[in-house]
């Protein structure tokens, strides 16, 4: 199996999120400072979800996320209740399922279609080569919200 550039700067970028996981309690992983609209596990949990819409989504494939994860955090939502220790080591386990999938249907060539797509910075997505590229900066933005957030805290 080949190594994707992408898809490993993926992997390390979620052993820093999971980093969160392991040095904030479930209250401050959950806690919204004044002036944000999110929290430090939705960030996480929104990271996980855009990568499989950019990646699975926009190539025609399903997605291993359920519809309830991706409608409680794709672009556009914000933190809505407070998530239990359950969901927290569920968020733990999709930081790296999902991008060993990822990998593992890379290889295999299952991303063959690619519907374009025009992302908030204006950029077009025209393949799934350039969503693995996009994703990691997407993911780079949400770490330093999340780094912002744990100055708030």
């Amino acid at each position: 199996m080949t190594m994707h550039y992408d898809i490993d700067i993926t992997r390390k970028n979620r052993i820093l999120l999971e980093g969160f996981l392991d040095r904030f309690t479930l209250e401050q992983l959950n806690k919204v400072p004044t002036g944000f609209k999110n929290n430090i596990i939705w960030n996480i949990a929104h990271c996980i979800v855009t990568q499989q819409l950019l990646v699975y989504k926009l190539s025609g494939l399903e997605s291993v996320l359920s519809d309830e994860m991706i409608s409680l955090y794709r672009k556009g939502t914000k933190t809505e209740h407070y998530v239990s220790q359950a969901e927290v080591d569920e968020i733990r386990n999709l930081l790296y399922t999902p991008i060993n999938q990822t990998e593992e249907d890379y290889n295999k060539g299952v991303f063959k279609d690619f519907k374009g797509y025009t992302v908030s910075t204006g950029s077009i997505l025209t393949n799934v080569d350039e969503a693995l590229a996009f994703n990691n900066f997407h993911e780079g933005i949400h770490y330093g919200y999340i780094l912002a957030l744990i100055k708030a805290l």
